[in-house]
């Protein structure tokens, strides 16, 4: 089964298995982390499902949309590999991916 990497707040890094077609958002959340809280249940409404992606996979990433951009915009801890987890569904092409939970705004 593909696999992911979410680096907590803390610094942990943790391996999780994940399912195709869920997004990482859900992958996070289903797997017990209380830190992405994830408010709007992934409708692109808030941003607290911020994650910063390794730069090896921003580009097998979709566009972010001009709504994601407007949200992104809101946080501080904006950075060049910022994106909402719940826009971001997983594929086999994502498989060891790593991504870094942001810090709370």
């Amino acid at each position: 089964m593909p696999c992911l990497t979410v680096v907590d707040r803390e610094g942990t890094a943790h391996a999780l298995e994940a399912e195709n077609g869920l997004t990482l958002m859900e992958i996070i959340r289903d797997n017990g982390f209380d830190e992405l809280l994830a408010l709007c249940g992934g409708c692109c409404s808030c941003a607290t499902c911020h994650v910063h992606v390794d730069a090896e996979f921003t580009g097998k990433l979709p566009s972010m949309s001009e709504d994601e951009d407007d949200l992104l915009d809101s946080s501080a801890d904006r950075n060049e590999t910022s994106r909402l987890s719940c826009q971001i569904p997983f594929h086999d092409g994502l498989d060891g991916i790593r991504i870094t939970i942001a810090r709370e705004d």
